[in-house]
C-alpha cells in the first residue's frame, strides 16, 4: 500500500492519524478538538489491513476487549477447578469417575465429565492459556513497533494545528530572555530539551510508556515457563505412599530412582514434658494428639542397567536421610517432601481353620493385605485357596460385594477351605466382625486369629526446571509495572509562530503533576499558567 507524504515531506503508512514528523492531522484539520494522542497517531495494522483471514486473525487478538474476555475465561476455568480437589490429590488407588460422583454427587461427576478434575493438563485449558498469550504478543506488537517509530521520527518544530489541539496549551508574547529563562528551567527539572530554529521541545520520561509492553513481555515469559511444566523432565509433582519396609519407584523419574522406606517415626507432644504455652492447647485437643515432629527414614537407590521387563531392577544405594516437613531429601534435581502419614495400617490378617462342632483349630495361615497368595496349605490335608478379595470392602448398588479402593481399609475375602471331612471344599465369605456361608451351612470356618500392621508414609516428589522462568517472568513483570505506576511521559512544546509563542504540553497521565510542573518552569516569567482544555471541556 502507497504511503501518505506529508506536506512536511515526511512520508508516513497508510492508517496514520497525524504526521509522524510535525503532527499535521490528514483529517479534520481545521478541528479544534483535542487530539488522540494514545498511540501517536500511528498506523496500527490492525486498524489498517483488513483483507486476508491473517488480518482478521490479528484484528481479533489485538483487541483489548477480546485479551479482557480471555483472561476472565481463564480465571474463572481456573477458579472451578478449586472447588473440588483436582485428581492428583484424591486418595490413591481411586477410580477418579467413581470417586467424585460418590463424594460430590450429580454436581461432582458433571465436575468429572467436564474434566475439571485434570483442568491444568486439560487441551481447551491450555488453549485458553495459549490465547492470552496469542493475545499478549499481539496486543504489543500492533501498538508498540509504530510507538516507537513515530516517537523517534517526532520533530521539534510542529505544525500550529498540532500544537493547537493539545489539551494544555496557549499563545502568549514573551521575550527571548523569557524563553530562555525556561529553557533553563527545563533543564534543571531535568528535560531533555532539543532546539530547532529558535524551537523548543523538552522531553522526559519516555521509557514509562514502555512499561505496559513490558508487563505483556513478563506475563509472555511467565505463560511459557507455565506451559513448559507439560513437557515431560520439566516439571514434577507427584504424590508416593511408602509402607515401612516398602521401596516403591520414585514418580516422574522413568524409573530411575526407587525409594525405601526404612522408618515411619510419629512424635507427639506430651503434656507432662511441655511448658505452660502448650498447655491449654494440649488440653483442648486431648494428650497425644497434637504432631510434634513426623518424619521418614529413607533410602534412594539408583537403577543399575537398563531392567528387563518383568524383573525387578538392580538398585544402588546413592542417599539416605531423614525427611521431615519442610526438611526434604534432594538429589539430582529432585527433592522427597513429607505431606503426610497413615498410622497403623492392616498389613497381615491371620486366620485359622475351625471345625464348627468342636471348635478344633488348624493353623493359622498369614494373608499379606498387598499381595494375598492363591492358596494356603496348611498340616493334615488342610488347605485354604482364596477366590476373592476386597481390600476396601462395601456392598454396591446391586447388593454385591465390591471394594472402593486398593487400600487394605475394610478387608474381606470369599475362601474355599478344603478339609479331609469336606474334600469338594466349602465357600466362606469373611470381613471384619463378619462371616457369611452363601451356599449354607459348612461344618468349618475361617477364625479371626491376630493382625499385624505398619505404618504407611506420604511424601511429594518436586522437580521444577521452570521455576527460575517463572521468576524472570515476574520480575520483568513488576518492572514494567513500577515503570509505567511511577513515572509518566512528559513533553512541552514552545514554538514562535510570527510575533507569538505558542506553548502546549502532553503527558500520558498524571495532568495535575504536569501542570504543576509547567507552572514551576514558568516562575520568573511574566507568561502566565497554561490553559487546561480538559477542564474546559469536562465544565
Amino acid at each position: 500500500m502507497e504511503q501518505v507524504k506529508c506536506e512536511c515531506g515526511h512520508a508516513n503508512p497508510v492508517g496514520t492519524i497525524f504526521c509522524e514528523a510535525c503532527g499535521k492531522p490528514f483529517q479534520d484539520e481545521h478541528s479544534t478538538s483535542l487530539l488522540d494522542m494514545r498511540y501517536e497517531g500511528s498506523a496500527r495494522r490492525s486498524i489498517t489491513y483488513k483483507t486476508t483471514i491473517i488480518d482478521k486473525i490479528w484484528i481479533f487478538f489485538s483487541s483489548v476487549k477480546v485479551g479482557v474476555w480471555i483472561i476472565i475465561l481463564t480465571l474463572v476455568a481456573s477458579a472451578i477447578g478449586t472447588i473440588y480437589p483436582q485428581e492428583m490429590y484424591i486418595p490413591p488407588n481411586v477410580e477418579p469417575s467413581e470417586y467424585y460422583a460418590d463424594q460430590y454427587g450429580t454436581l461432582g461427576k458433571i465436575y468429572y465429565e467436564l474434566g475439571f478434575q485434570d483442568l491444568y493438563s486439560s487441551w481447551w485449558y491450555m488453549l485458553l492459556i495459549a490465547s492470552l498469550g496469542m493475545s499478549l504478543v499481539i496486543c504489543s506488537i500492533d501498538r508498540v513497533v509504530p510507538l516507537y517509530k513515530a516517537l523517534n521520527k517526532q520533530r521539534v518544530t510542529r505544525h500550529p494545528s498540532f500544537l493547537q489541539r493539545q489539551r494544555l496549551g496557549g499563545i502568549y508574547k514573551a521575550t527571548d530572555e523569557e524563553i530562555a529563562v525556561v529553557k533553563e528551567n527545563l533543564e534543571k527539572k531535568r528535560y531533555t530539551v532539543r532546539t530547532e530554529n529558535g524551537n523548543i521541545l523538552a522531553e522526559k520520561g519516555r521509557f514509562s510508556r514502555w512499561g505496559p509492553y513490558v508487563n505483556h513481555v513478563g506475563l509472555i515469559i511467565f505463560l511459557i515457563g507455565a506451559m513448559l511444566r507439560f513437557v515431560p523432565g520439566m516439571y514434577v509433582d507427584e504424590a508416593l505412599w511408602v509402607r515401612e519396609g516398602e521401596t516403591k519407584a520414585v514418580p516422574g523419574t522413568e524409573g530411575k530412582y526407587y525409594v525405601k522406606n526404612e522408618k515411619f517415626i510419629m512424635e507427639v507432644y506430651d503434656k507432662s514434658k511441655e511448658n505452660q504455652v502448650f498447655e491449654n492447647a494440649i488440653d483442648r485437643v486431648g494428650n497425644n494428639s497434637i504432631p510434634k515432629n513426623f518424619q521418614s527414614n529413607v533410602i534412594l537407590y539408583e537403577a543399575v542397567g537398563k531392567p528387563i521387563p518383568g524383573q525387578k531392577p538392580k538398585l544402588k544405594e546413592v542417599k539416605d536421610g531423614q525427611i521431615r516437613v519442610n526438611e526434604p531429601l534432594k538429589y539430582d534435581h529432585y527433592a522427597l517432601y513429607q505431606v503426610d502419614y497413615k498410622l497403623n495400617e492392616f498389613s497381615k490378617m491371620y486366620f485359622t481353620v475351625e471345625e464348627k462342632a468342636t471348635g478344633k483349630k488348624v493353623g493359622p495361615i498369614a494373608v499379606d493385605l498387598t499381595n494375598p497368595k492363591d492358596s494356603y496349605t496348611l498340616d493334615n490335608e488342610y488347605s485354604v485357596k482364596l477366590l476373592s478379595y476386597f481390600p476396601d470392602f462395601y456392598f454396591d448398588e446391586d447388593g454385591n460385594p465390591n471394594t472402593k479402593s486398593k487400600v487394605p481399609n475394610n478387608p474381606a475375602f470369599v475362601f474355599k477351605i478344603f478339609t479331609p471331612q469336606t474334600k469338594n471344599g466349602e465357600v466362606s465369605f469373611v470381613a471384619i466382625k463378619e462371616n457369611i456361608e452363601p451356599l449354607g451351612t459348612n461344618k468349618y470356618k475361617m477364625s479371626f486369629a491376630g493382625i499385624d500392621t505398619r505404618n504407611v508414609t506420604a511424601l511429594t516428589v518436586r522437580k521444577d526446571f521452570t521455576l527460575w522462568i517463572l521468576g524472570l517472568g515476574g520480575a520483568i513483570f513488576m518492572i514494567g509495572v513500577i515503570q509505567g505506576m511511577y513515572w509518566n511521559h512528559r513533553r512541552v512544546w514552545i514554538q514562535k509562530v510570527q510575533d507569538e509563542w505558542w506553548f502546549a504540553g502532553f503527558t500520558n497521565k498524571n495532568w495535575y503533576g504536569l501542570r504543576n510542573e509547567i507552572k514551576g518552569v514558568l516562575q520568573g516569567t511574566t507568561i502566565p499558567e497554561l490553559e487546561d482544555k480538559g477542564l474546559t471541556e469536562k465544565k
